[in-house]
């Protein structure tokens, strides 16, 4: 899809946003979605081709349009969003070329909000049936979910990404009785069972549970231009060290870096080198 600012639009989307910074930082990405064929999908279509991500499991919709999101930043940059619908992305389709790639992948990532209309959600709900890790990026849009979609959800994730304002909501549908942040993901592993809880608490860092311990990260200090990725790059920073069994402290602190440097540049998707990342780590 495109986030279109007040003043200029940018190609985005979740999960193409976790998708592309997995390709920058070396794993091979591909992404499941559909567009138009209008002028945004051709546009979409050769930027994607063009970023060493995959296009095989893009499909092409002769009726429903590109997807696009009105972006609106306040002062301190936070983003909200305003989600056109139906588009394109609304009828994902579960193709052979599809269901192929997800039985070769060593992981599937996916969010709440494709979820909103039925032909893709039935899609989603197929794949997960063939996915062999399953990680869920909750990613609240409202009024696009229900608490009894999300715990159907959770239960067939084995990972699943929140930020804290999503794990206290989510945790309350499950009626926790607890107040802090730690006993709550606990609390959510145990109903769940996924085996791997993140939650991300904006410029404080993060918390991750991973092999039934807990690890902290406090944040590192930045400059924000706006949070517009900043999440999707955490993910797709944390994945990408815990996908090839980096420890799950210093795969959290990369992630944590990563995402705080996005955040310090315009956009979803801005050009970051390791060597920042790594500078930021070792301020």
């Amino acid at each position: 899809m495109f986030d279109v600012f007040p003043s200029y639009r940018q190609i985005g989307g979740a999960p193409l946003n976790v998708a592309l910074r997995l390709a920058t930082l070396g794993l091979e990405a591909q992404i499941i979605s559909r567009i138009g064929n209008d002028a945004l999908g051709k546009e979409l279509l050769a930027f994607i081709q063009a970023s060493n991500v995959s296009t095989e499991t893009i499909q092409i919709d002769e009726i429903l349009p590109t997807g696009e999101v009105l972006v609106q930043l306040d002062e301190q940059g936070s983003a909200s969003y305003t989600i056109n619908y139906p588009v394109a992305w609304d009828s994902i389709q579960a193709t052979a070329t599809v269901i192929s790639a997800i039985k070769s992948a060593d992981a599937l990532v996916f969010g709440s909000l494709v979820c909103r209309d039925e032909r893709s959600y039935n899609t989603l709900q197929q794949l997960l049936s063939l996915a062999r890790y399953k990680i869920f990026d909750v990613n609240l849009r409202a009024p696009f979910y229900s608490p009894a979609l999300l715990i159907n959800l959770m239960q067939q994730s084995d990972f699943i990404k929140f930020n804290d304002d999503e794990l206290y909501e989510i945790s309350g549908y499950l009626n926790s009785p607890f107040q802090s942040l730690e006993e709550n993901i606990v609390f959510m592993a145990e109903q769940t069972h996924a085996k791997s809880i993140c939650v991300t608490k904006g410029s404080h860092g993060a918390v991750l549970y991973y092999n039934a311990q807990l690890y902290f990260n406090s944040g590192y200090k930045i400059i924000v231009a706006d949070t517009v990725g900043a999440g999707d790059s955490f993910l797709a920073g944390l994945l990408s060290q815990l996908l090839v069994n980096v420890k799950p402290q210093k795969a959290l602190d990369f992630a944590c870096a990563l995402g705080a440097m996005v955040a310090s540049h315009e956009g979803a998707n801005p050009t970051i080198s390791n060597d920042s990342i790594t500078k930021l780590m070792h301020l």
